[in-house]
């Protein structure tokens, strides 16, 4: 696989993409549209949270035939908890951009991030809607990625090449997410595009399977939002054989898949709201891959740990301790756990290490914990990100 430079949801043969400022925020950009130009499958995973936005029942609706052209997102307001009014001005997005791009509406999907409870400014959506359209090109991937903001401090977006069958095929997304980020999922939307060629069932299967490694493995709050959706574009313009079923096209194309899911996600979890570092828990050692991700997530949501992170402070009880209430059946003697590289458990008790040398190390942007189980051969990833006094000031001010 090859990384590329700026790799985002225009990458791949056959998809342009727009952002602008329609007015529902101030000044930033806030209505971001991605098409293909050619008919695509189309595949999403949605937030667990009962209560769920319209737009998540708008893309529940069109995809129902695993088949989507374009994608109208806006940030500033989340459409959530606005009744008839709000699926109907779901439903209102998704009619103007088909109009305008020529397609079907239900090859539309919509999406909405932002604040609760507040019923779209629509009058100003459909009017900028035209004027996504017109700006629709291979280069407006940045511009789409920003214009799906909300907290964040920086667009994310990424992209691989591989190849299948000997053909060269791309695979691209953006994604955005800041706070409110936890498993199942977090406060955050991603659009993913391929010019390889998916059959729909298969897609949203490959899909699910990414999400839960990547997106599903990321933790800044604890707390799971109402808009969360992760959506798969995949055209075929890059002229490869159709992947229906496991082999080694599904492989490889799967492989890029994962790839951008995960980058994604480790951007969101680097970027949390008042972040100042990257948390990389890896829990290897465990029964099964269920157990591993629940130890990681245990570990990641700990408040103390985080704020430990963010203090420089090596205090491995605090690693300890969350390890032990994951709800795993674990043996403490057998457990072992390394903090930047350096061992700081073993055997059942703390380990000798250089706490000033230690100190110093948390003090990179990037901070690894290795913990190993030592029961069998699982392996796990989370991400999360330190707790810093940002955090609190973010949300407390957050409509205010």
């Amino acid at each position: 696989m090859k990384i590329l430079d700026g790799g985002n949801v225009c990458s791949a043969k056959g998809f342009q993409a727009s952002g602008l400022n329609c007015g529902v925020k101030v000044g930033d950009k806030d209505l971001a549209l991605v098409y293909s130009e050619v008919e695509a499958s189309g595949a999403a995973v949605y937030t667990k949270n009962k209560v769920q936005a319209a737009p998540i029942q708008v893309c529940r609706e069109h995809l129902a035939d695993g088949r989507a052209r374009a994608v109208v997102l806006n940030s500033g307001n989340a459409n959530a908890c606005t009744g008839d009014e709000g699926l109907a001005n779901a439903r209102r997005m998704c009619e103007i951009t088909a109009g305008r791009i020529g397609v079907d509406t239900g090859d539309v999907l919509v999406c909405s991030t932002g604040v609760i409870g507040v019923q779209l400014p629509i009058g100003l959506i459909e009017e900028g809607i035209p004027r996504g359209a017109e700006a629709l090109s291979g280069n407006g991937g940045n511009d789409a990625a920003e214009a799906i903001m909300t907290t964040d401090t920086v667009p994310k977006t990424f992209g691989i090449e591989t190849e299948i069958g000997g053909v060269k095929v791309r695979v691209g997304g953006m994604a955005k997410g800041s706070g409110m980020i936890a498993p199942d999922m977090a406060t955050m939307l991603s659009v993913i595009t391929t010019d390889a060629a998916v059959a729909p069932d298969f897609l949203r299967q490959l899909l699910a399977t990414a999400v839960r490694r990547s997106f599903n493995c990321i933790t800044v709050d604890g707390d799971m939002s109402t808009n969360d959706t992760v959506i798969a574009l995949a055209n075929g313009a890059a002229g490869a054989v159709e992947i229906a079923g496991a082999g080694e096209a599904a492989d490889a194309f799967y492989a890029a898949l994962e790839r951008v899911c995960r980058e994604l996600a480790r951007l969101i979890a680097r970027d949390g709201e008042g972040a100042t570092k990257l948390v990389n828990i890896r829990v290897s050692g465990a029964r099964d891959e269920t157990e591993a991700r629940q130890v990681g997530l245990s570990v990641a949501n700990s408040s103390l740990v985080k704020t430990a992170v963010f203090g420089r402070d090596p205090n491995w009880g605090r690693i300890l301790c969350a390890v032990g209430y994951a709800g795993v059946d674990i043996d403490p003697e057998a457990v072992g756990v390394a903090l930047c590289g350096t061992t700081i458990y073993k055997a059942g008790a703390g380990a000798a290490f250089d706490q000033e040398q230690l100190t110093a190390a948390m003090g990179d942007a990037d901070i690894p914990i290795d913990i190993d189980l030592g029961q069998g051969s699982a392996q796990a990833e989370i991400f999360t990100c330190d707790l810093s006094y940002d955090y609190v000031r973010i949300n407390a001010e957050y409509t205010t």
